[in-house]
């Protein structure tokens, strides 16, 4: 564990950093062909260079097409999520009824934002959360997008409650994914790929989190003890379990550590769409459902609310330790 001193430096380094408000796209834009010290990991925490991501192992891709009509078709695809969802704890989705030109549009204006001088991105560069402005370079698009995803979660939070067993209206009667928080990362090209990772492995503090990557690639996940990379899909949403999920479930599906990495080539872009109770649920307690409960199947967590997790989550990440631990009965 680092000492004292070190995170004091660190946290020097990294309020100084903040204080230009340019980002790593500033780094970049300077022309650096080494990262500062700020950036450069642990070796415990970087990818081992001496082997690939394990070969063998995919991630579920899985078609939406025909869901709606029920009958073989919706029963095969709950059967696939049950397993992904169970398995993984990520998967990919095609045939989901989003244009691809709406996905493209998206994505587009991340780059247009991100590639903008300096001085114009400045203006929106803030840590406070309260603050709700956002940068529309194409707004129509973001709010077609929005809609787009509505319906996507809508549509996975039917499927995901039928694969527990549980009517299909389950989990929009928990009110569990109400709030959708976007986040779009864009990692420029690395000078030095091999000392540094584009996101750390983390679980998501949420209930569920719809992905649209670019080409670039990078995205792996942990399973069995193994990296796997995530391939970017033309026309695809990956789509991954939070750790209350995990938690509601009672371990049927899985929330899985996952990280990106940094490279030579780039940039990377991505749109996230995070899932979580709206405000007003934010006190509500979550726990294990008690249909999903039996003698032989306990309860593996206690009831929490998100604040508490949140708490945990935030000190516990800094140490990269699981924060549902902490809530295991």
């Amino acid at each position: 564990m680092p000492n004292q001193s070190s995170f004091s430096d660190k946290a020097k380094e990294a309020i100084a950093f903040d204080q230009t408000k340019t980002g790593v796209k500033g780094l970049i834009d300077a022309g650096v062909d080494t990262i500062p010290a700020l950036f450069v990991q642990p070796p415990e925490f970087l990818p081992d260079p001496s082997s690939d991501a394990a070969p063998g192992l995919q991630v579920p891709v899985i078609s939406l097409d025909g869901v709606e009509s029920g009958g073989g078709r919706r029963a095969e695809v709950v059967q696939e999520i049950r397993e992904a969802a169970g398995a993984w704890g990520f998967f990919q989705i095609v045939n989901h009824g989003v244009p691809l030109s709406v996905m493209n549009g998206v994505l587009e204006s991340v780059r247009r934002f991100n590639e903008q001088p300096s001085e114009v991105k400045k203006e929106f560069y803030t840590r406070d959360d309260s603050q709700r402005v956002k940068f529309y370079s194409t707004g129509d698009v973001y709010v077609e997008y929005v809609g787009y995803t509505v319906k996507v979660r809508n549509m996975l939070s039917e499927l995901l409650s039928e694969a527990l067993g549980l009517d299909s209206d389950y989990l929009a009667r928990l009110e569990c994914m109400e709030t959708q928080r976007l986040i779009s990362h864009y990692h420029p090209p690395c000078p030095q790929p091999e000392l540094t990772i584009g996101s750390t492995s983390h679980t998501d503090a949420t209930f569920l989190t719809i992905l649209l990557q670019d080409s670039i690639g990078g995205l792996q996940v942990l399973h069995q003890d193994k990296w796997v990379n995530v391939p970017p899909m033309e026309g695809a949403f990956v789509i991954n379990l939070g750790d209350f999920m995990q938690l509601v479930t009672n371990e049927k599906y899985r929330s899985v550590e996952h990280r990106v990495l940094a490279k030579k080539v780039g940039p990377r872009i991505s749109m996230a769409c995070l899932l979580a109770p709206s405000k007003k649920n934010y006190n509500k307690i979550y726990g294990p459902l008690k249909e999903l409960l039996s003698d032989s199947d306990p309860p593996l967590y206690r009831d929490i609310t998100i604040p508490e997790f949140y708490e945990i989550y935030l000190s516990k990440r800094l140490y990269g330790d699981a924060a549902l631990s902490h809530f295991k009965l």
